[in-house]
């Protein structure tokens, strides 16, 4: 453990939904999270309402310079939506200023921008990516898979299959690597936002497997109407 002190957050964030209906589907479990956190031996629950984080309101907030990363894959699609992350990320730490910050790697691109925020804010606090839970078929946890139906649910594992694929072929034929995952998502109904092999560290797209930097795969789709993201480093 290398920290002497665990400090937990739950707060479903508004400024990060650039979909508001979005927001007021988003699942709310909080007595099964305080339980998972108890059993975990959490220290402390951070619980903040949204007139505490944001007593002046949410519109007119701060903006962030994040380069490339706003732009590309969730940024393109979720326009704002890292926008939203920095501004509550920023409050959060300078609350409780942690020397450590964990943070799930399914959310891989968020890690990439709270990242760039650390440095922004020039604190003392380490990032540190936790690796992605996956259920026993592989679907990598996540509140919303609460919203899929049996159906949905089955197709959900698609997903993990794709990636594996890309982790196995891609190397080797990026091309045909990247039409075998889309086919597997395809034939599962999903519909998708994008497959991606980028840069580790910069999220550029990424075409020559020779090129020596790590990669990972990134894809984002829709089973039904939730919306799914995944990732796995190559």
């Amino acid at each position: 453990m290398q920290a002497d002190l665990t400090v937990c957050s739950i707060f479903i964030n508004p400024t990060q939904f650039n979909d508001p209906k979005d927001f007021q589907k988003y699942p709310v479990t909080l007595d099964k999270d305080i339980g998972l956190l108890e059993a975990g031996g959490a220290d402390i629950l951070f619980l903040p309402g949204v007139n505490e984080l944001y007593p002046g309101g949410t519109a007119n907030l701060e903006h962030y310079d994040l380069g490339p990363l706003e732009t590309l894959l969730e940024g393109k699609y979720r326009p704002g939506h890292f926008q939203g992350v920095c501004q509550v990320m920023y409050r959060l730490l300078n609350i409780v200023r942690p020397n450590y910050l964990y943070m799930g790697q399914k959310d891989y691109q968020q890690c990439m921008v709270v990242s760039r925020l650390l440095t922004v804010m020039n604190v003392d606090t380490t990032l540190i990516p936790c690796p992605i839970i996956r259920e026993v078929d592989g679907l990598a946890m996540s509140s919303r898979n609460l919203r899929l139906t049996p159906t949905e649910r089955a197709n959900a594992t698609a997903i993990y299959r794709a990636l594996l694929v890309l982790k196995d072929q891609w190397r080797s034929d990026p091309p045909s690597a990247l039409a075998a995952a889309e086919a597997i998502l395809k034939k599962a109904d999903f519909r998708i936002d994008y497959i991606s092999v980028a840069d580790a560290i910069t999220l550029e797209p990424v075409s020559d497997p020779t090129a020596g930097s790590t990669v990972v795969a990134l894809i984002a789709a829709f089973q039904g109407e939730i919306r799914l993201i995944d990732n796995m480093i190559l």
